[in-house]
């Protein structure tokens, strides 16, 4: 089967765990997606497979996508996106929904980031800024940023004010607390990439669990 699909984020809430913990989850909308086309490694080069979701009407999209849909057979979506994974069993014009998911495993979600628009150092970088008082006229600017005559430029990736979020994001090992199959829904521990009803990819995960070690101001770990 695939390894992930395609989802919309559907927004937070919370949930209580067996051991009667509250969880902070993201509820995603998990498909059901359709399987347009079956990638394979003696024709593409590689193998995937295409997925589509949120369908849509004929007209809604272009002429070659809708000759794309209708070689497969398939309703056409505002959404297409390529899955890897064990490909075995796997048909056109089928079905994948969140039964792909259980409770407990680790997945990656992929999505873009909310713009932010132009935005200073210090709300960008963190940058702590200069004094607030005491006449001081330094307070939110950037600083030096350049040298005087060696090396007589400003070095790369140098942190500046500029256009913040809006960015493809992946955020790796968040742990699936619940999923329903019946309403195509899954709950996610964690935030995800994007504002609600931004439509996002969740892959199990390539890392498995994250085990976060806590180093004490010695060194050691705990």
């Amino acid at each position: 089967m695939v390894n992930g699909l395609i989802a919309h984020k559907l927004g937070m809430t919370q949930v209580y765990s067996e051991a009667g913990r509250l969880v902070p989850v993201t509820v995603l909308e998990v498909g059901p997606c359709k399987v347009v086309q079956i990638k394979t490694s003696e024709r593409e080069g590689y193998s995937g497979a295409q997925l589509s979701f949120d369908e849509v009407k004929e007209h809604r999209v272009t002429k070659p996508s809708r000759g794309h849909y209708g070689k497969a057979g398939v309703q056409p979506a505002r959404v297409l996106r390529e899955f890897g994974g064990d490909l075995s069993g796997l048909s056109i014009g089928q079905a994948v929904t969140a039964e792909i998911f259980e409770k407990g495993e680790y997945v990656d979600i992929t999505g873009v980031s909310k713009g932010k628009g132009f935005q200073g150092v210090m709300k960008r970088h963190n940058y702590r800024g200069g004094p607030a008082s005491h006449g001081s006229m330094f307070h939110r600017a950037t600083g030096a940023v350049g040298q005087c005559s060696s090396p007589s430029r400003v070095w790369k990736n140098k942190g500046m004010p500029g256009q913040m979020g809006n960015k493809r994001v992946t955020t790796q090992g968040l742990e699936v607390v619940e999923v329903r199959v019946a309403e195509n829904l899954v709950f996610v521990k964690g935030s995800v990439p994007g504002g609600s009803k931004g439509v996002v990819m969740i892959r199990k995960s390539v890392k498995g669990k994250v085990k976060k070690e806590v180093v004490a101001k010695g060194g050691k770990k705990k």
